[in-house]
């Protein structure tokens, strides 16, 4: 199967997923968008240099059965989609990416295989299995960047220098939370952690607080309902880390880097989904290294292997 790599299309996506020095590690020689390296000052001749072929956009997803898209393809690439093509990347077909996978994806037959770092699943048609051979949470370091660039971007973004003395609620202990944690830590925030285990006290005392940072997704009912938002401090931040619009916390809705901040009856929220973008020069060779580990090896072929396994 021939595999082509594209620069995201979506907006103020700025990660790169593959370096040259990851190159070896694909299954088999990749074609490779040209600039797909601009952002990092690669070459596209660093990318020769290993093997890979530069095309442009257009002929990589024409010649390419399997097509790695770090983020959600944008209308702008629907065009050149072909029926029965791989996407592999963060499509998200049951959140973000779910208008995508129901109005594209579908009609083309096209499987999807979507990285999420907690269950990174094979979609096509009404057909969904899980990848055995992808291990859960393998992109925790992502996840920390989420968290801390969140919040940065999110105080920054709200008029915000500096936290001493701000009181701040975060919601999970995990690994978009512990990014936050740390951002929040070093900012001298008074800070206090709230699981699943304690999340009533939270909603008891949501009122206290001036920031208000989320890390948990959730598709089992809301963890701060309509009613909950209305107790929140007039002036007050909510900023989503994890960038679960309309789950977690009722209502809420994507918001992009250019215009990160909305506020409603006098609250602040945040939302972004891309938020690691913005520490691009240093995710990108955690997510190259990552990728490398786990899912260039794999032979995309082994994606729809799965889905004939379930029949």
């Amino acid at each position: 199967m021939n595999i082509g790599f594209v620069k995201p299309s979506f907006p103020q996506e700025l990660r790169v997923s593959l370096l040259p020095e990851h190159v070896n590690s694909l299954h088999s020689t990749p074609s490779i968008e040209r600039g797909y390296g601009a952002n990092l000052n690669i070459l596209d001749e660093e990318y020769e240099a290993v093997g890979a072929k530069m095309l442009s956009r257009s002929s990589v997803f024409e010649t390419c059965e399997c097509i790695y898209s770090l983020k959600l393809l944008q209308p702008c690439d629907y065009a050149y989609l072909r029926q029965g093509q791989t996407i592999v990347g963060w499509t998200h077909p049951t959140g973000s990416g779910r208008s995508f996978f129901e109005g594209v994806a579908q009609d083309l037959n096209l499987l999807i295989v979507d990285l999420d770092s907690v269950y990174p699943r094979v979609f096509c048609g009404d057909a969904v299995v899980d990848i055995p051979f992808i291990p859960k949470f393998f992109l925790a370091a992502n996840s920390r960047y989420a968290g801390a660039a969140s919040v940065q971007h999110a105080i920054l973004s709200y008029g915000l220098g500096q936290l001493i003395g701000k009181k701040v609620a975060v919601l999970s202990a995990g690994q978009v939370a512990q990014g936050a944690l740390g951002f929040l830590c070093r900012q001298a925030a008074d800070v206090d952690i709230y699981t699943r285990s304690n999340m009533s006290n939270f909603i008891q005392s949501i009122g206290d607080y001036d920031i208000i940072v989320n890390g948990i997704e959730s598709d089992s009912g809301h963890i701060v309902d309509r009613a909950d938002l209305k107790r929140v401090k007039r002036g007050a931040l909510v900023v989503d880390a994890a960038a679960d619009a309309g789950g977690a916390i009722a209502g809420t809705r994507y918001t992009n880097i250019d215009s990160p901040i909305y506020s409603e009856a006098g609250v602040h929220f945040y939302v972004v989904n891309n938020s690691p973008s913005l520490l691009y020069r240093s995710v990108s060779p955690v997510l190259s290294e990552i990728f490398s580990q786990h899912v260039f090896p794999i032979d995309p072929l082994c994606y729809r292997e799965l889905l004939l396994g379930m029949s």
